[in-house]
């Protein structure tokens, strides 16, 4: 627990140092935002601060600090310490100017964003590319949380009725003004959520468990350990819970309902330690669970039911679940309303009138409703679309962070893109090397990560160093 506790002071005074830096090297002022510039009533709109910040925790959670932490501890001790560096390092970095740039340009999406600095061709291939990963979002979290509101309700309520419920919820989400239903459930789901992280948190310290320190050694105690390396499986595994390029795609939606720059370290920086806290949470919880007598390693889903179930009673597991059940629901949506704005920045199409929106958003859900007849035809469907999204969701992160250190190289002095431009080259090697040895990627063994590794490090490097010779000179 010494390890546990530890980090969970980490990720607190990150926020209080690291996410204040990151607001001095940014510099927020006074001036007018898009939510005041281009109200539009429908995505342009002010809302309190502290909703936005509940919308956008519960917009970026989905399952990943809970599915992915838990997937994630059966590396060990090594989880723990990839939850509290990336989230304060990479992950809240990563989400705070994302955000904050968003907010500087009229709201724009993320792939508009990337545009601007890594040139019209990048432009293009990541429209196309994070429009595929919000519909993969939108298919992956539909299938988690039906399967959980299936084992709380009558058999005859069974994955499929749930599908096609959350599925309906997702179309009004999308199409409905901001203000209508995120606006007013999201804070509530929120709510739940917390009120579950807080609950496990009282009980660890009530249960004090055995866990293992970071001083007994970080080796990988994943059972297929000769097949998945820590390197770089685990850092593909907790997502959401570290760093995730999904989270740039939710930013611009509060960026425009915003009604001062200098509340973006609490909502986007502030967000993401929050998530890392819930990931910590989670990680130690299913670390305690995976090693008690009897308790194997099991599908995440059953892990959340029966580790709710046995430490906050009947309503705390109730009120647990439901919160577990609404974070993937929300974040569903919010990939689809992400997805037709992003469609709409591209095709310059105002969505003021449902006409516009329905013309964007039915071909979206008709290739979603498709990767759900797949997932639930195919038994290892939901999995396959799984592990696509997740290296997909890694390397958005990845654009978003050279983004970043482009606009920080041009924008601002002395040294101060280190502060991306170090996590940017690390998850460039994490996803080449993932694809590489992948058994959804070139399957090319354990024996390619070193040489993979060093050549997308080494090309990464050399083309940014490259980049910024060239631009000093023009200066």
């Amino acid at each position: 627990m010494i390890t546990f506790t530890l980090c969970l002071f980490a990720l607190l005074i990150g926020y209080c140092t690291y996410g204040r830096l990151c607001e001095r090297i940014f510099a927020p002022d006074n001036r007018i935002t898009p939510a005041i510039q281009h109200a539009d009533g429908i995505d342009y709109m002010v809302l309190p601060p502290w909703k936005i910040f509940m919308i956008q925790f519960l917009n970026i959670a989905g399952v990943g600090p809970i599915f992915g932490a838990i997937m994630g501890a059966m590396f060990g001790t090594a989880s723990f310490l990839w939850i509290v560096l990336g989230s304060i390092f990479a992950g809240a970095v990563h989400d705070y100017f994302s955000g904050m740039l968003s907010l500087r340009h009229d709201g724009e999406s993320i792939p508009e964003i990337i545009g601007r600095y890594l040139g019209l061709s990048t432009r293009q291939v990541i429209r196309v590319f994070t429009v595929i990963l919000m519909i993969l979002v939108g298919a992956v979290f539909v299938a988690s949380p039906a399967g959980l509101l299936a084992k709380l309700t009558p058999e005859s309520l069974d994955v499929t009725f749930w599908i096609v419920v959350i599925f309906v919820y997702y179309i009004l989400a999308t199409l409905l003004p901001i203000d209508k239903i995120i606006g007013k459930v999201y804070p509530l789901f929120a709510a739940s959520l917390l009120f579950m992280a807080i609950g496990l948190l009282v009980m660890l310290y009530v249960k004090m468990p055995d866990l293992p320190e970071v001083w007994e050694g970080l080796g990988n105690t994943h059972p297929k350990a000769e097949t998945t390396p820590i390197f770089p499986m685990m850092f593909i595994t907790i997502a959401c819970g570290a760093i995730s390029g999904f989270h740039a795609t939710q930013s611009p939606l509060m960026a425009r309902c915003m009604p001062s720059e200098r509340q973006g370290r609490p909502i986007f920086y502030g967000a993401m330690i929050t998530e890392g806290v819930v990931a910590l949470i989670w990680a130690a919880v299913a670390t305690y669970f995976f090693h008690q007598d009897g308790m194997g390693i099991s599908d995440a889903s059953v892990v959340v039911f029966d580790i709710s179930r046995e430490w906050l009673g009947t309503v705390g597991s109730v009120l647990a679940i439901l919160g577990v059940v609404a974070a993937p629901i929300t974040s569903g949506d919010t990939a689809f309303r992400s997805a037709r704005l992003i469609v709409a920045d591209f095709l310059k199409m105002e969505q003021k009138t449902i006409k516009r929106r329905l013309v964007i958003c039915i071909p979206l859900f008709v290739v979603a409703s498709a990767l759900l007849i797949y997932s639930l035809r195919d038994a290892d469907g939901f999995q396959v679309i799984w592990r696509y999204f997740a290296w997909a969701n890694q390397t958005l992160a990845v654009f978003t962070l050279w983004t970043i250190t482009v606009w920080l190289a041009r924008e601002k002095k002395g040294l101060t893109f280190l502060i991306t431009c170090i996590p940017a080259l690390f998850m460039t090697v994490v996803c080449a090397t993932y694809i590489c040895i992948a058994p959804e990627g070139f399957r090319l063994g354990q024996q390619a990560v070193l040489p993979v590794s060093l050549s997308a490090l080494v090309i990464a490097a050399g083309w940014f160093w490259l980049w910024r010779r060239k631009q000093q000179k023009e200066k």
